[in-house]
């Protein structure tokens, strides 16, 4: 892959020295800035804001990964900076920025993602994540899939990113255990309680993603009474009673695929299983989405919905 190593002097020419006016959005880590290089090309830029450990170690992990992996749903790596105490991050510039930004964001009032977008984005990602589970060499399992971390790029094709977070997977290992790190409401039960990882994780949080794109709704929404609730428990009914068009983003206005609809549903109730043995692999999930016509021999929809524990809940504030 074509990256390269960049001075600090051309990302702050880049950036008008990271001004204020350039800041695509903040994380953690840091922040993300949009910026030109002297040739033209937009990149996006993010510059981690204190040097400590777990943010060094994120950067490692991150252009590490980036470096040895190429899929065209897979953000691209143009490279990095690390001048002095500088850990930066060069991308590709987004000019449709993220999944997030459509679905609920400053996107999200004006415009409405098209459902055959949906649908596009739904794929993309799928092979994306199919492709770092089955294909890259070794293994990785992202761990942070999530619609803020699904970058959209002009034609509207998935881009995922965000590797701060994953993991490579040693030759025959199943699961790992390790330090929770992601976003609840994309948890999966065994990671979010015992902090048990595989690639099974990213498949639940893609079942997630899925629900999320055909409802335009989050993953964990705040109710009237000071409770949440998951979007899995909120679609499990409508799922079991086999009300699918109740499934749909009312900004969609009743513009969608019925076909298409009970395919990705279906998807999404495999993947958004509780139990790791009962998901599907992504290379499978890929296939479900595929389908020309639907294979419902798998028996009828339904989601098993898990209780997160309400003190995990209430940390999400």
């Amino acid at each position: 892959s074509s990256w390269r190593i960049f001075t600090f002097k051309e990302l702050i020419n880049a950036t008008s020295n990271f001004s204020d006016d350039r800041k695509l959005g903040e994380g953690g880590f840091g922040s993300v800035f949009w910026g030109q290089l002297s040739d033209g090309t937009q990149i996006a830029v993010k510059r981690l804001k204190n040097l400590t450990t777990t943010n060094e170690m994120a950067f490692a992990v991150e252009v590490e990964t980036l470096g040895r992996v190429q899929h065209r749903n897979l953000l691209k790596l143009r490279g990095y900076c690390t001048d002095g105490q500088e850990r930066i991050i060069v991308y590709d510039y987004m000019p449709n920025l993220s999944l997030l930004s459509h679905l609920h964001g400053k996107l999200g009032s004006s415009a409405c993602l098209s459902w055959p977008k949906r649908v596009k984005i739904a794929m993309g990602s799928a092979e994306a994540i199919e492709y770092l589970h089955h294909d890259a060499n070794p293994h990785i399992i992202h761990r942070d899939v999530k619609a803020s971390n699904v970058l959209i790029d002009a034609n509207f094709e998935a881009q995922i990113a965000d590797f701060g977070f994953a993991k490579f997977v040693p030759e025959g290992v199943t699961h790992m255990t390790t330090r929770v790190k992601g976003t609840l409401g994309y948890l999966a039960p065994e990671y979010a309680m015992w902090g048990k990882v595989s690639e099974s994780c990213d498949v639940y949080s893609f079942g997630i993603l899925l629900l999320e794109l055909i409802s335009g709704r989050k993953p964990i929404e705040k109710m009237g009474s000071g409770m949440k609730r998951t979007i899995v428990e909120w679609a499990a009914p409508l799922v079991f009673q086999g009300k699918f068009e109740d499934l749909v983003d009312p900004k969609l206005q009743g513009k969608f695929s019925m076909l298409q609809l009970k395919k990705l549903v279906h998807a999404a109730t495999l993947c958004a299983q509780s139990n790791p043995e009962n998901r599907p692999t992504m290379r499978e999930v890929v296939a479900i989405l595929k389908e020309k016509r639907l294979d419902m021999t798998s028996g009828s929809f339904r989601m098993d919905t898990v209780k997160y524990r309400q003190e995990l809940l209430d940390e999400e504030d």
